[in-house]
């Protein structure tokens, strides 16, 4: 009877606790999302599940064969079924509505559809929200302004005609914002009548598109159909079409919190950053992230692909995250640590300026990461010296001084924006990531981040273009199963030259069928981290030869 009356009673103080538990420990009980990403590429669609999951979260994707592919647009009819049959069914979902309205982000700067019906789906996502009782964030694009574009991912004008289309985006931005000067206005008049009519009128009908369809999303997080939204600018420059366009929408919207809407610099990013921000919503938290850069330029940078410094757009993506800022790595949750080029200027990894050395300064930002990470500092690494891979110099003395091993994570992949989105993100998911999980995907950026693209991706690059093969860089064709067998091997080799990687096999595929990008399938380690940071290597530092 005593125990009865015992096991009552605890059952009875549960119940109460339950009711008076605080709403984050209650949170914490909510774990699933719907995830709809931009198109298939690793980045953007199997890498962020797996960091998602990685950190106790269930994430529910469409097959994959709905998605966009390189050379074919997504099923919107297809998607649109599968969100609105499971809306309710979880606690939150992301969605590229770029995916949901143009069939994905190539179909965005290509599509032909009509403005209706672009706008039928708007009203699609509102009625949305309005019947699945569920927290929504959504991401969309404002179409980039490249110098120069091939591989069929724009208009296929645009390899012939970019870069006069650029630099009339650069004098149609420029004259917005200033009185635009004789010489200006006859060099735009020049660059009108020495492209095709039809060719500028189709870039600019398509951008209006846009534009209208990203400002009546904005209007959706505006009436709280959204519980957040971003536009994310696609490769960008100070002065383009995407820089003018974010100035407008940004100021049409310019009552709107910050916490409800943003223009952002970046697009690959958005999906994972999203899906952090859900998370933090759901455990109630708000991490504190502390920059901390390397001896140079620093904030100031502005990088390749941007339209602003980073010290203005790290802030914002923060924000976007879920998370707010530190002063220093005493108070802070997150300690993102920036690798910037010490003159401001970014190239591209595969430059010949991303040699295998260190400066000076470079040794010292790592002695002073070094000292943090001994501490115990959550340190996650975006390594933007360079462009579309890490900085061979600045790696090899991190790994020189063991300290690659024990970052919570590592990102230096496509534009600097991207890499720091997926930094902070990492960062923040750290809390709830087991260490063997932050092992795996810490691995995975490295083979892909820096052995593929950095050296890898170089090497073949160089090959292919003093064989006068530079198409094949963007299309394989013919050459596919031969570069990655190269692949294969060359990255083997290096998985053999750090302590991070020293025995992890895995597979190397091309899933867009081009260089640009790669897949790292079947990764596997005979090795855990503490014991490869007790191994001490003297590197094979590849001999690139021009």
């Amino acid at each position: 009877m005593k125990r009865q009356l015992f096991v009552c009673l605890c059952a009875a103080v549960l119940s109460v606790a339950a009711l008076l538990a605080p709403a984050t420990v209650l949170a914490r009980q909510k774990t699933s999302f719907l995830f709809i990403p931009l198109d298939n590429r690793p980045v953007c669609y199997e890498y962020p599940v797996r960091v998602m999951e990685a950190a106790g979260y269930k994430i529910y994707t469409p097959p994959e064969k709905f998605l966009a592919t390189r050379t074919t647009p997504a099923n919107t009819e297809k998607l649109w079924d599968w969100l609105e049959h499971r809306a309710e069914k979880v606690d939150g979902a992301v969605i590229s509505t770029d995916a949901l309205i143009y069939g994905g982000l190539v179909s965005s700067r290509t599509h032909h559809t009509p403005l209706a019906t672009l706008k039928a789906r708007v009203q699609r996502l509102k009625n949305l929200k309005m019947d699945a009782n569920i927290q929504f964030y959504g991401f969309s694009t404002l179409m980039r302004t490249p110098r120069e574009s091939y591989g069929n991912v724009e208009p296929s004008y645009y390899s012939d005609v970019g870069p006069a289309i650029f630099k009339y985006s650069q004098l149609a931005d420029k004259s917005d914002v200033h009185a635009e000067s004789l010489l200006e206005d006859f060099v735009a008049g020049t660059l009108e009548r020495n492209m095709a009519k039809s060719h500028l009128l189709d870039w600019l009908e398509r951008r209006n598109k846009n534009m209208q369809i990203n400002s009546e999303l904005a209007m959706l997080a505006r009436m709280g159909r959204f519980d957040y939204f971003a536009v994310g600018k696609d490769d960008n420059a100070p002065y383009s079409h995407t820089h003018m366009e974010a100035r407008h929408l940004t100021l049409s919207n310019a009552d709107v919190s910050a916490t409800e809407f943003q223009v952002l610099p970046g697009v690959d990013q958005l999906g994972l950053l999203l899906l952090t921000r859900a998370a933090n919503e759901v455990r109630g938290v708000t991490p504190r992230v502390c920059q901390l850069y390397v001896e140079g330029v620093g904030a100031r940078t502005v990088p390749q692909y941007s339209d602003q410094p980073l010290g203005t757009s790290i802030p914002e993506q923060i924000v976007a995250a879920g998370g707010t800022i530190a002063q220093d790595p005493a108070h802070a949750d997150v300690v993102l640590a920036l690798n910037t080029p010490a003159d401001g200027t970014t190239r591209d990894s595969t430059d010949p300026s991303n040699q295998y050395f260190a400066s000076p300064a470079n040794k010292r930002y790592i002695a002073n990461l070094s000292h943090l990470l001994d501490q115990g500092a959550n340190v996650s690494l975006a390594d933007v010296a360079f462009s579309n891979g890490g900085d061979n110099g600045f790696l090899n003395e991190l790994s020189l001084w063991g300290c690659t091993e024990r970052l919570s994570a590592y990102n230096g992949w496509n534009t600097a924006d991207n890499a720091v989105g997926f930094a902070i993100a990492q960062g923040m998911l750290a809390a709830t990531t087991p260490k063997e999980k932050q092992q795996e995907l810490l691995r995975e950026r490295i083979l892909d981040d820096w052995y593929y693209q950095s050296n890898v991706r170089r090497l073949i690059t160089h090959d292919l273009e003093k064989r006068h093969l530079t198409a094949v860089k963007y299309n394989l064709g013919p050459y596919k199963a031969e570069l990655q067998r190269i692949v294969q091997k060359e990255m083997e080799r290096l998985t053999d030259n750090y302590p991070i990687t020293v025995g992890t096999t895995f597979t190397v595929t091309f899933p867009w069928d081009r260089l640009f990008e790669v897949r790292i399938e079947n990764l596997k380690t005979t090795r855990d981290l503490r014991s490869a940071a007790r191994l001490r290597i003297l590197p094979d530092v590849p001999v690139f030869k021009e």
